[in-house]
């Protein structure tokens, strides 16, 4: 099992619909699953903390999803498992009247995380050209005649490829996560919304709408993905059905990435360094 076979990054197409949904073969491994998940975030706690010290690299993790993938279960399950000193997490909805009046990254530009710290953004830079783009929201923004038109979404596709460039080239990693639920575990979750009052708080008939436009948003992911997957800033297409599967890839997706990154503590300073010994002498003299 390899997370390559989950990866676009240019070199293949995303056809949607035959992507898995569920953990499938993997279901009878459940157990072992669970268990390399825990020291997978293990291992990756320890890298984000020598990426906190050095401060040299930032990471971004963006996360799409339809509703009820398990967005939100997954940052809590997963990037907890982080020191919160260096960990920031952002939950994006729908554009006020403000972000709107600005350009679409210019909300995303200002929850970028400082290098040294990883990053989540709950749905992202990327609901530009997706609900946008199935809902014709660009007819209705306050933007002159130029900038509209036919290409408008491939221009957008364009500006994110170079946006993530720009962002790896000043010392940011990003990627790019897809939780693909399919249409029938989506329904058993919004039931469940519906019948367990703690869940209540989730629920939201707008959301439920939405599966009547399955076929389209199945069209503008396909389509936003294979414009936008690179080396540099790959998607992830990974089954969501089984939550405890798609947790265990993205431990290994989070780990992977941070052990490329091979962050490693910084040296002490030669000035420091000679200080140490008498500091050293002093602290066990007692004084």
């Amino acid at each position: 099992m390899s997370i390559k076979s989950y990866r676009f990054d240019g070199g293949k197409n995303l056809r949607l619909q035959e992507e898995p949904t569920d953990a499938g073969e993997h279901k009878k491994e459940k157990a072992e699953l669970v268990s390399r998940t825990a020291e997978n975030l293990r291992k990756a706690a320890m890298l984000a903390e020598k990426l906190y010290a050095a401060g040299c690299e930032g990471l971004v993790v963006a996360i799409q999803a339809r509703d009820a993938a398990g967005k939100d279960s997954l940052v809590k399950h997963v990037f907890s498992a982080l020191n919160p000193q260096l960990l920031e997490v952002h939950s994006f909805k729908s554009p006020n009247e403000h972000e709107l009046s600005h350009d679409y990254l210019w909300r995303i530009v200002q929850a970028l995380p400082p290098r040294g710290k990883v990053g989540v953004l709950n749905r992202s830079h990327y609901e530009d050209v997706l609900v946008v783009k199935v809902h014709h929201l660009e007819k209705t923004y306050r933007l002159a005649p130029r900038c509209l038109g036919e290409d408008f979404f491939e221009k957008r596709y364009r500006q994110l490829r170079h946006f993530e460039d720009y962002l790896y080239e000043n010392g940011y990693r990003v990627v790019k996560l897809f939780l693909n639920v399919s249409r029938e575990e989506q329904k058993k979750r919004f039931l469940d919304r519906i019948e367990r009052e703690d869940k209540h708080w989730k629920l939201s008939t707008a959301d439920m709408k939405e599966r009547s436009l399955w076929a389209e948003y199945d069209a503008a992911y396909e389509d936003c993905i294979n414009a936008t997957a690179t080396q540099r800033a790959p998607w992830y297409v990974l089954p969501a059905d089984n939550k405890w599967y798609t947790r265990y890839l993205v431990s290994e997706i989070l780990l992977e990435t941070l052990a490329d990154m091979n962050p490693e503590f910084p040296p002490l300073s030669a000035s420091e360094l000679a200080l140490v010994p008498s500091v050293k002498a002093e602290l066990e003299s007692g004084t």
